[in-house]
Parts: structure tokens; C-alpha cells; sequence
């Protein structure tokens, strides 16, 4: 569907595990260290894996394969994409063109909102390595240094430098870029990780946890919210959003198994997910408390706490803030791409013009947003991730014929996928989407 030139002319992954892992950190945030822990600690334990894993193989198998094969096939961004399919149906590019520019903003706003975090991580990562995060003891003045640091203007320094890191990666471009960093990234986050659960493990009052995680409890089944919560866990933990999983895909090479590479994203995101509740939740139990709290209060006020109580908590806290901003810093790269792309795409700007128009803009709006992050970040994920990945199954699996959208999604496969998939994603994959938007908007959010 893309001009031959084009596809000549754009950067791409360099190699198939590469592409993987960028789609991983895509994927591996916030919401897995600060939420999944929570979540799973409210809602029965082992229990609430139940509907977060059959959510999580629902949408990986359906959405996560529709928008990387989306982005294959029209070799662009969500305006490209959604363009090409409008043209295509109807013999105009303009209305898809437009619809594409929702993703696109989505994808900004969340980025910009993004920033903010990442700027937290940085300056706590930094503040565990000097002390500067240990110096403050209990809840009450960690509480207070952490209101101080999301405060108004509370933490330019360190959000412009964390902003200037992320910029500088997506300046090299795709494969010598983003590629090399998620290859550095991603392994040392599962390692560092891995390595906090195997240290917690061995402390007294661990296996309290472990029991609660591991324990079935069948009757929270019947409660909604644990499946209400399982779905948005799942949704928004796979990035689904009509922008950075069809941006990633669309420098993917036409030899790629775009399924196997959805379900490895789908099996390392779970992954990450399950060793930050394995650190988080027994790391509670040594200290006799059940997790009672998430989001950022979760990440910079309790657990600095915790580890200030725990034997090697100053190395504890090191490895974790580490850990959490190479987690932080691959999703902010990943949702700048699509603005930045789309930059690209339509102005035929260069790769560093428009990183850096891009990264004007998000530093400015960042910045303005300081105080009044939590919110600004509320409306992007109960509205703009929802929306944006709702328009992209709509664009490829309503849009798009039939024949079209199960020839990108199979090709390079030996064996192509059953007739299952084209009516699971159609209607499975869009209601669901629908009806995360809709209970989101009526619960304030379930992501």
C-alpha cells in the first residue's frame, strides 16, 4: 500500500529481537510497577490473574497484531495509515487522514503528561544513588518531599534533563536509536528486577506475601470489579492505542511474524508485570503491611519507606529506581514516535528537525503541566488511548476488506492464523474496546 520510495527511504529495525523489545518497553510502564501490584493485592491475588491473563491473550491476539500489521502495510503513521485505508475505500485520503490525527494528538498528550513522570524517576534515581531520596525519613517527609518535587515548577532540572535523554535516543533514529536502547534497557529491567525478587525472597515475613499472591480465592470471581479492573490492567498495560504499537510496526520488515511477535510483547509485559508484584507485595509483608495504596504515592513515598526499613535498602532503592526509569524512559520514547513521525511523514522534515520541534513542544506543555499532571494524565487514558485504538480496529477491521487485512496479519507465516481471528477481532477486540471507553468514562478510569 506504500510508495515503493518511501519504504526506501525510511529507517527500520535493524533485527527481529530488536523490534521486539522496543514494542516491550513500549509496553512496560508506570502501570506495571505502580498499579499491577495494587490491583492484584485488591482484588484477590492469584484470583485477579484469572481475567487479566484471558484479557491480556484477547487483546495482544486481536489489537496489539491489527495495529502492528496496520503500521506494516501502510508503512506509516496513524495518518498515513488511517489515509491509505480511506483512499483505498472510498477514493479520498482526507477523512482518513483526519481521523488519524486523533491517535496522533492521543499520543502527544499522553507523551507530554509522560514527561512528567519520567522527570520523578530521574531525579530519584539520581537522589538514591547520592542519598538525597534517603535523607528523608518516614512517610510525613517523604510525602512532603514528593509533594514538593510534583508541585508547580517543583522539578524543571530534572524533567528538562530526563526530557533531553529520551530526545537524544530518538535523534539516532529507529535502529540505531531506539533500537539499541531497548536492547540495553529492556534486559537490565527484567534482571534488576529479577534480581530484587530473588533478595526479597530471602527476608523473614516474605512468604506472607507469597501466600497471598498464590493463594485462590474462586469466589472474587463473581465480583465485577475484578474484572472490570482486569480489563483496564490488561488494555492499557498492552499500549494499545491506535498510535506507538502501529508507529513500531510500520518499520517492521515484511520477513516478521507480526502474531509471534504480539505474543512475546503479551508474555514479557505479564512478565514485567508479575515480577513488580513478586518485588512489591512481599517486600510489604516483611514489614508487616498489606499494600494499600498505588499510583505514584505507591512508587515515591511508601516504597522509599520500605527500603529505608530493609537490610541493603539504600542498594534496594538503586537497583528499583533503575530499574523503573529504563521502564519509564522506553514508553516515553515510544509514544513521542507517532507525533514525531507524523512530522516527518507530512512536512518531509528531517529525522532531528522534527525530534526536535517535537521535544519544544512537549518540554513547554510539560512544564506548564506540572501541578496538575494526575489530571491531565486521567483524561488521556479514560479518553484518548480508548479512542485512538478503537479508530484503528475500526480502520483495519471494518474498513479495510476482509481479504487485505488477513494478508498483512499473515504474511511471513508459515501457517496462517484460523478462522477464529478476523470475527474475534472485529467484534471481540472493538466491543471490548468500546466498553473500556464507555465504564472508564463513567468510573473516572479503570487504567
Amino acid at each position: 500500500m506504500a510508495n515503493q520510495h518511501e519504504l526506501q527511504s525510511r529507517d527500520s529495525f535493524r533485527s527481529k529481537w530488536g523490534f521486539k523489545l522496543a514494542c516491550v518497553g513500549s509496553a512496560v510502564g508506570m502501570g506495571n510497577i505502580w498499579l499491577f501490584p495494587y490491583r492484584m493485592s485488591a482484588y484477590g491475588g492469584a484470583t485477579f490473574l484469572i481475567p487479566y491473563i484471558l484479557f491480556v491473550v484477547l487483546i495482544a491476539s486481536t489489537g496489539v497484531i491489527g495495529e502492528m500489521a496496520f503500521g506494516r502495510a501502510t508503512e506509516g503513521g496513524p495518518i498515513v495509515a488511517f489515509g491509505a485505508v480511506a483512499e483505498k475505500r472510498t477514493g479520498s485520503r482526507r477523512w482518513g487522514e483526519v481521523l488519524g490525527l486523533i491517535p496522533v494528538l492521543g499520543s502527544l498528550a499522553l507523551a507530554i503528561g509522560y514527561t512528567v513522570v519520567v522527570g520523578w524517576l530521574l531525579k530519584y534515581t539520581v537522589g538514591a544513588f547520592t542519598g538525597a531520596v534517603a535523607v528523608h525519613q518516614g512517610v510525613a517527609e517523604l510525602d512532603a518531599f514528593f509533594a514538593s518535587t510534583a508541585s508547580a515548577w517543583g522539578n524543571t532540572g530534572w524533567q528538562i534533563a530526563a526530557l533531553l535523554l529520551t530526545l537524544s535516543i530518538m535523534a539516532l533514529g529507529i535502529g540505531a536509536g531506539i533500537e539499541k536502547a531497548n536492547k540495553v534497557m529492556m534486559p537490565l529491567f527484567f534482571l534488576m528486577f529479577l534480581g530484587l525478587a530473588v533478595y526479597i525472597a530471602t527476608l523473614p515475613g516474605a512468604m506472607d506475601g507469597y501466600r497471598y499472591i498464590f493463594v485462590l480465592k474462586p469466589r472474587e470471581l463473581l465480583n465485577p470489579m475484578v474484572w472490570v479492573y482486569a480489563l483496564g490492567q490488561a488494555f492499557f498495560s498492552l499500549s494499545i492505542a491506535g498510535n506507538g504499537t502501529l508507529i513500531y510496526g510500520s518499520y517492521l520488515s515484511k520477513e516478521e511474524d507480526v502474531p509471534t511477535s504480539a505474543r512475546t510483547v503479551a508474555f514479557f509485559d505479564t512478565c514485567a508485570a508479575l515480577l513488580a508484584a513478586l518485588v512489591i507485595i512481599p517486600a510489604m509483608a516483611t514489614a508487616g503491611e498489606q499494600l494499600g495504596n498505588s499510583g505514584p504515592g505507591l512508587m515515591f513515598i511508601f516504597l522509599p519507606n520500605l527500603f529505608q526499613q530493609m537490610p541493603g535498602g539504600e542498594i534496594i532503592m538503586i537497583v528499583f529506581f533503575v530499574a523503573a526509569l529504563f521502564a519509564g524512559l522506553s514508553s516515553l520514547v515510544n509514544l513521542y514516535e507517532a507525533p514525531t513521525a507524523t512530522l516527518q511523514e507530512k512536512f518531509n522534515l528531517s529525522r532531528s528537525t522534527a525530534v526536535f520541534l517535537m521535544g519544544a513542544l512537549g518540554m513547554v506543555v510539560s512544564l506548564m503541566i506540572q501541578g496538575i499532571v494526575g489530571d491531565w494524565m486521567d483524561v488521556c487514558s479514560i479518553y484518548a488511548c480508548p479512542i485512538g485504538a478503537l479508530l484503528a480496529g475500526v480502520m483495519f477491521f471494518w474498513v479495510c476488506d476482509k481479504e487485505m487485512c488477513l494478508e498483512h496479519v499473515n504474511l511471513a507465516r508459515t501457517k496462517p492464523l484460523g478462522s477464529w481471528y478476523y470475527p474475534l477481532a472485529k467484534y471481540g477486540f472493538c466491543g471490548v474496546t468500546v466498553l473500556v471507553l464507555v465504564v472508564g468514562a463513567m468510573m473516572g478510569g479503570i487504567g
